[in-house]
């Protein structure tokens, strides 16, 4: 067998594990809106169902299967939320938040930038996973990034709203 790497080529030592309903057009979806590349699908006996799926995007890895509630595999959609969102460090987030909104994204949190240094909006996919996209725009130190933070937060309401 040779010399076996404990973290393959191609994988990070954490890979984001999704389950997605309807898989077939949300690898087509992930393609329009983020630029994924399809690298494997996988069915079930079947011959239906998507044992398991994986996807890159950029240098990241992220694999899927289909809803097995079975299993109690279920997705986003059928439970009506995720506490989960996927981080997106893109070139050109303006770019890239636009393609995924055209591709049929919602806006969770419109594009901005951020105190902490990034240019940063926040999207939910139409199969219910929530995908935070940002470019990093300022190396900022500990000292500003709080100082940044005590500024923002001292322009919030009571409920979190901006002043």
């Amino acid at each position: 067998m040779g010399n076996v790497k404990p973290v393959p080529d191609g994988y990070h030592t954490i890979t984001p594990y999704i389950v997605v309903k309807g898989i077939d057009e949300a690898l087509n979806f992930y393609q329009k809106a983020f630029d994924a590349e399809k690298i494997h699908v996988a069915l079930m006996p079947d011959g239906k169902t998507v044992m398991h799926a994986e996807m890159q995007i950029g240098d990241s890895r992220i694999m899927m299967n289909d809803e097995w509630p079975q299993s109690n595999m279920l997705s986003p959609s059928s439970i009506g939320n995720s506490p989960v969102t996927l981080h997106l460090y893109v070139e050109d987030v303006d770019k890239i938040f636009q393609q995924a909104v055209d591709a049929g994204c919602q806006v969770g949190f419109p594009l901005e930038d951020t105190f902490w240094g990034d240019r940063y909006g926040l999207l939910i996919d139409p199969y219910g996973h929530k995908w935070s996209v940002a470019t990093h725009k300022e190396d900022l130190t500990p000292e500003e990034m709080e100082k940044r933070s005590n500024e923002y937060f001292s322009r919030m309401g009571d409920h979190g709203e901006g002043n």
